[in-house]
């Protein structure tokens, strides 16, 4: 005979939606409110916000940014600055940001951080010059910081604007000449490029380019990408060279991407000794951009990391 559930299994099934019987509690604890927050106007009409990791005692799933208390910008847990567009210029603006967990509790507001947009310049037909000498330093697995000359403008530059693989991830004020960026994954390959910006929204054509490479994670070995990537283009042909990564046998592929997506294998006989070269037709108008990159397949059968990017232009 089956006997009626007890009282106590009775109290255990209802209770289930809110805790387990003896397990987990329902997460309350809100994450601690962002920090260093800062916000810089890139334009007449955009402001770059920027701050600090926050901290959770389960995990920070993302990040709101409200201004003047209204919710403008959603955003993940791995992004930590975002640009605010489609502002008026002359006005200024009050921003503060809040951490998100997996059980939708909020922290406090960060602390506001003012900023105010500069006058348009609609007169303004001429883009700055590039930024100059641009070089960086590793700081450890997931930061660097880069540095550069100042650029020039007819009327002023109002911000510079830092690009990582052509994707626009942090902007500085135009008196600022260094910039620290954040949030980057160990072992690493980044490249990075700076463009200068006037009230006029008109950008500079980018600055050189530099490769940095970030420390790796405790227990992993050196980075697998190849290095010193090289492009040359030619009417009709971009031709490449690279020094494939040093491993503990042969290098005999590699994988070229162009514009993020599989282009072709790259299959030798045997390894090549010193460079690898390859060239690929092109047969698109001339100013199509091209971004390229590649990786190799490692003695053990498994694929490596990236290379830095590289941007071609078809002649």
């Amino acid at each position: 005979m089956q006997r009626p559930p007890t009282l106590p299994a009775l109290a255990c099934a209802v209770a289930l939606l809110l805790t387990s019987c003896g397990g987990e509690e329902k997460d309350t604890t809100i994450p601690s409110a962002p920090s260093g927050v800062t916000a810089q106007a890139g334009s007449a009409t955009s402001v770059h916000v920027m701050w600090e990791q926050a901290t959770d005692d389960k995990a920070v799933t993302g990040y709101e940014v409200f201004q003047k208390g209204i919710r403008v910008k959603t955003l993940p847990a791995a992004k930590q600055m975002v640009d605010i567009d489609r502002l008026s210029p002359r006005t200024a603006y009050s921003f503060t940001v809040r951490a998100r967990d997996a059980a939708g509790n909020l922290s406090k507001p960060s602390p506001a951080i003012t900023v105010t947009t500069p006058a348009p310049t609609p007169e303004d037909r001429k883009a700055p010059t590039p930024p100059a000498k641009l070089r960086g330093k590793v700081d450890g697995g997931r930061a660097v910081t880069l540095s550069w000359e100042k650029a020039a403008d007819n009327i002023g530059v109002t911000s510079y604007d830092i690009y990582q693989e052509d994707s626009r991830i942090h902007s500085v004020s135009g008196t600022e000449t260094t910039a620290r960026v954040t949030g980057l994954r160990p072992g690493t390959v980044y490249t990075f490029t700076v463009r200068a910006r006037d009230a006029a929204e008109k950008s500079s054509p980018d600055s050189n380019a530099v490769d940095l490479t970030t420390a790796s994670a405790p227990g992993k070995g050196p980075s697998t990408a190849p290095t010193d990537l090289k492009t040359t283009t030619r009417k009709g042909n971009v031709d490449l060279s690279w020094t494939p990564p040093q491993t503990d046998g042969p290098v005999k592929e590699h994988q070229l991407f162009l514009n993020g997506k599989l282009a072709t294998t790259i299959v030798w006989g045997a390894a090549p000794t010193g460079k690898a070269t390859y060239t690929f037709m092109v047969t698109d108008r001339p100013g199509t951009r091209y971004s390229v990159k590649l990786r190799a397949k490692l003695p053990d059968g498994k694929w490596g990391d990236f290379s830095a990017q590289r941007t071609v232009v078809v002649l």
